[in-house]
């Protein structure tokens, strides 16, 4: 997978965690910056093992399903695109997350529950990519930096471009995903090179 690809795949995966940073930020005053890091530090390591999960499932698997893998990543890619999607089109005061992030003290467990419900993506990724040549790790870590970085930005800035941006974030960021599988899909049945 070249390093657009995994670019994009990376920045997709952490805008669920930054809508969720957003709302999060949106309820905030004035968030510090430490506590912004320290944050958004939790939904990028949840995010960097979160696809190394999946990986590893999907390797297990492997055996079983390398004559249809190709289908099992544009199927799943395809799904989880169109959750984002989804999400992205719903209105930002039904998020849910945004009931689970209102809590200014909220406990460490509750932010690593939070961190893991918007990555569940992540493992799902993590077993279509387990069927491609690809470098995990590489991909993995960058899907962990994005997060943290986008989380802490979501933080930071929540309270002033409020939840909207998440949503369009979330909406590039399924048609992105979307793309991708259908590519995979394409090149597997030999109409792209």
């Amino acid at each position: 997978m070249s390093i657009a690809s995994t670019t994009l795949i990376a920045m997709s995966m952490s805008t669920d965690a930054f809508a969720a940073s957003l709302a999060k930020g949106a309820h905030a005053k004035n968030p510090a910056i430490a506590h912004a890091l320290k944050l958004g530090l939790i939904f990028g390591v949840v995010e960097f093992i979160m696809p190394l999960i999946g990986w590893i499932l999907g390797h297990i698997a492997k055996s079983y399903v390398e004559s249809f893998d190709h289908w099992i990543a544009f199927i799943l890619l395809g799904i989880i695109g169109y959750k984002m999607i989804r999400e992205g089109s719903t209105p930002a005061e039904i998020e849910s997350e945004t009931k689970i992030t209102k809590n200014k003290n909220a406990s460490f467990l509750r932010t690593v529950m939070t961190a893991c419900s918007t990555s569940i993506d992540s493992l799902t990724v993590g077993i279509s990519l387990s069927f491609l040549s690809v470098d995990i790790w590489l991909t993995a870590i960058a899907i962990g930096f994005a997060t943290f970085t986008m989380s802490s930005i979501g933080i930071l800035a929540g309270h002033y471009i409020g939840l909207r941006i998440g949503k369009i974030a979330e909406l590039i960021g399924g048609s992105i995903l979307i793309a991708i599988g259908l590519s995979i899909l394409l090149t597997h049945l030999g109409f792209i090179g």
